[in-house]
């Protein structure tokens, strides 16, 4: 069963993500990032290049020749996913064949239609049967 990580409250959601996959990286844990809008992957891609200020997070898009070698993978497309360890979602809507990873990262700003989303998405990952966890980005 798919356990879900909801971090919310985040006052940047780019930079909140950043931040998560800066730390997965740290730790060794290959991530792939769930961005279907191109403007949100873009963006998500350009801040990865210099998020963390001191450091720099190895990426690529999921179809890019380099994949096979890189630990942070962003997506559009969920069909034929290159690991199936952790997915980080950063879409309004619950990822297609969300229950086929071991976690599944959920990061949510402060805005009404980002939380209002993600309220969905809790109830249909409670009412999947997937035990859900919450951490609070606001208080940091």
């Amino acid at each position: 069963m798919t356990e879900v990580f909801f971090y919310h409250g985040a006052a940047d959601k780019i930079a909140a993500a950043c931040a998560l996959l800066g730390g997965a990286y740290a730790q060794k844990k290959p991530m792939l990032v769930y961005a279907p809008e191109s403007e949100l992957a873009n963006n998500l891609d350009r801040h990865l290049w210099t998020q963390p200020s001191l450091g720099f997070v190895p990426h690529c898009r999921a179809d890019s020749p380099l994949a096979a070698e890189t630990p942070v993978l962003i997506t559009d497309k969920l069909e034929q996913p290159a690991q199936t360890d952790r997915l980080m979602n950063l879409d309004h809507s619950v990822p297609p064949g969300f229950q086929r990873f071991q976690r599944l990262i959920e990061v949510v700003g402060q805005a009404e239609d980002d939380k209002l989303a993600a309220r969905a998405r809790v109830k249909f990952y409670k009412d999947s049967g997937c035990e859900v966890q919450y951490f609070d980005l606001s208080k940091r």
